[in-house]
């Protein structure tokens, strides 16, 4: 007994320090999705504080708290919405904190910090594997154990966390260096095509959206090279890092073997950016304010659709679209990319579990099936929850800001998927919004980039094992 009392003071740390990196690593560990949320808000919190800062702002005054509040949540959940002209509101110093936002809040909080653990100690624990894990795999925390063979095992997760950060950094880099020399030929100086070709291709990859340039894509709307670039750096931030660490995993491999995640990401990925290409421009050929005619038109209409999955980029007005126009956005926003990307919505694999429960229903399967494989139950309950809760928060979301704006019910219906869906696309409602309406979809933002799956698990952390069952009734359904 004393023996062991001994062995666990030694197990406590003698400074003050060391025991509150102890209760925050134990806290962590046992509710990552809770410590994500503490995380989360705490970023929040910091951002804007820096950008109520004088020197933050460009004629260097304190900026009102409710702008303030809404570009640190836009900034931390690459969102891409403001209330502000970020081309000329903020300062030197603000774009700079613009800049490290969309990295930090692009990559993932858990997943950043465990990057940075790694980088520090130079090797990833048990429990610090399990919390960057929970990012990467919603599942983990939701529903408990979880098979190894899913998308990434455990013991990958330092090879997949070396994946995050050195593809967050070579992507970036190469589509900066594409857009140098662009910039540089549409009269840009060297100093300004520089910085806003890093600027631009660290808002195309963590799908955030704001433009350094007061003119902002005008100039580059028929640049095909320019375009293709900030489409090349949204895609790859959209598709997600466990497909990405799959595919880079398998450039070294004679045989390639993709799970099941990734084939699901990659077919209903480019299911959804083609049918939304088709979609944009047949219903845009009326329309002489949207996509032109001719072969510029069949590019804006491709770019439009690879941006509708989250990026937030525009090469037109969004308000001079027609309704139908306008639904289609809104149905792809919803959607949004791959899981634990930069993305938002309800994430392309959730919607095609939805739809293989769909056909194993009509043909009369009792499980669910897809590239040989079969998906349990489990996550199909997840994936109902999620689509419900995003309906849920856009409904409530939507109807509060037409209360507040009196607005059209097609514009508030865009701007607060788009908050949900961290899109960035806006009609303009959002600028011109009054106060209430900013919180509304401030609040919208967070909830729609910390996932409900996270918020659900957070919830559930303390659920109590059923021992019993009551007898079943089937309700009428249909």
């Amino acid at each position: 007994m004393r023996a062991t009392a001994q062995a666990s003071r030694h197990l406590v740390p003698a400074t003050w320090w060391g025991r509150v990196q102890l209760a925050v690593n134990e806290f962590a560990g046992s509710s990552p999705s809770r410590f994500a949320i503490i995380v989360f808000a705490g970023l929040i919190l910091i951002f804007t504080l820096l950008f109520s800062l004088p020197i933050s702002a460009a004629s260097h005054t304190a900026t009102p708290l409710s702008d303030d509040l809404f570009t640190a949540v836009s900034v931390i959940c690459v969102t891409g919405l403001s209330t502000v002209d970020m081309a000329n509101h903020w300062s030197g110093f603000g774009h700079l904190v613009v800049y490290f936002g969309v990295q930090i809040g692009g990559v993932g909080v858990l997943t950043l910090a465990s990057i940075l653990g790694m980088v520090i100690s130079r090797k990833l624990g048990l429990r610090a594997k399990l919390i960057a894990a929970s990012d990467s795999n919603p599942l983990r925390v939701h529903a408990g154990p979880v098979a190894e063979g899913q998308a990434v095992r455990l013991s990958e997760i330092g090879s997949l966390l070396r994946t995050v950060a050195l593809s967050a950094v070579a992507i970036e880099l190469v589509v900066a260096l594409v857009l140098f020399p662009r910039m540089l030929a549409h009269g840009f100086s060297l100093y300004d095509s520089a910085l806003n070709s890093l600027y631009y291709s660290a808002m195309a990859f963590t799908n955030t959206g704001f433009t350094p340039n007061e003119s902002g894509l005008a100039p580059f709307a028929t640049d095909y090279v320019f375009l293709t670039a900030l489409m090349v750096g949204v895609v790859a931030g959209a598709i997600g890092f466990p497909v990405i660490y799959a595919l880079a995993r398998n450039l070294r491999r004679r045989r390639r073997t993709w799970n099941l995640h990734v084939k699901l990401t990659l077919l209903t990925f480019g299911l959804l950016l083609v049918a939304g290409w088709i979609l944009y421009y047949a219903l845009g050929a009326d329309n002489a304010q949207t996509f032109d005619q001719g072969g510029d038109g069949v590019f804006q209409a491709l770019f439009m659709s690879v941006m509708a999955r989250s990026g937030g980029f525009a090469v037109i007005d969004a308000s001079h679209m027609h309704s139908a126009g306008l639904m289609v956005t809104d149905m792809l926003m919803f959607v949004g990319g791959g899981s634990a990307s930069t993305a938002g919505g309800i994430k392309v694999t959730t919607l095609a579990v939805l739809f293989l429960a769909a056909f194993a229903e009509a043909r009369g399967h009792e499980q669910m099936e897809a590239f040989g494989r079969r998906i349990p139950t489990d996550v199909l309950r997840v994936a109902v929850s999620v689509v419900l809760w995003g309906a849920t928060i856009v409904a409530i979301s939507t109807v509060t800001v037409l209360a507040i704006t009196k607005d059209s019910l097609d514009h508030v219906l865009f701007d607060v998927i788009s908050a949900f869906a961290t899109c960035g696309l806006s009609t303009g409602l959002t600028q011109d919004a009054p106060t209430g309406a900013v919180y509304v979809l401030a609040i919208t933002m967070v909830l729609g980039r910390v996932g409900t799956v996270t918020l659900a698990a957070a919830l559930a952390q303390t659920q109590r094992g059923q021992y019993y069952q009551y007898p079943e009734e089937r309700p009428i359904v249909g």
